[in-house]
């Protein structure tokens, strides 16, 4: 599965910790940062896949659940801590679910918004990165 754990540097302090991303904390130019929260507990979020865009998520606060899919393969992942982001790469279908009470998702993106990059519907995701596989 094509996804990478990475550790957000961070400042440790008896006041409160600082989690720090910089230009070069991530292996792609930060193009849009967006963010989730007061989601329900049984609310699914993405449910789709990009053919270029890489995103990193990071649980500011709180946890959920991201399910993955490579059209071969599935895999969860529980993210619950500030300092440990996931990045996603390109053609990886995501899936949010299970938030937590107060979850907060943060997503790093290395693009724009840009619709003709998503793939929404699964069967076409499948049929997509099985042309790529030929």
């Amino acid at each position: 599965m094509n996804i990478e754990f990475i550790d957000i540097p961070k400042i440790k302090n008896v006041k409160g910790n600082i989690g720090v991303i910089e230009l070069d904390t991530l292996p792609y130019d930060i193009k849009r940062v967006f963010y989730l929260f007061d989601v329900p507990s049984s609310a699914r979020r993405g449910g789709h896949a990009h053919k270029n865009l890489k995103q990193t998520m990071i649980a500011l606060s709180g946890s959920f659940d991201v399910v993955l899919k490579d059209g071969k393969s599935v895999k969860k992942v529980t993210l619950n801590k500030p300092d440990v982001a996931m990045l996603v790469h390109n053609n990886i279908w995501s899936e949010l679910e299970n938030f937590s009470s107060g979850a907060v998702c943060m997503v790093i993106a290395s693009d724009i918004y840009d619709e003709s990059d998503y793939i929404r519907n699964y069967k076409d995701f499948r049929a997509y990165v099985k042309e790529l596989n030929k």
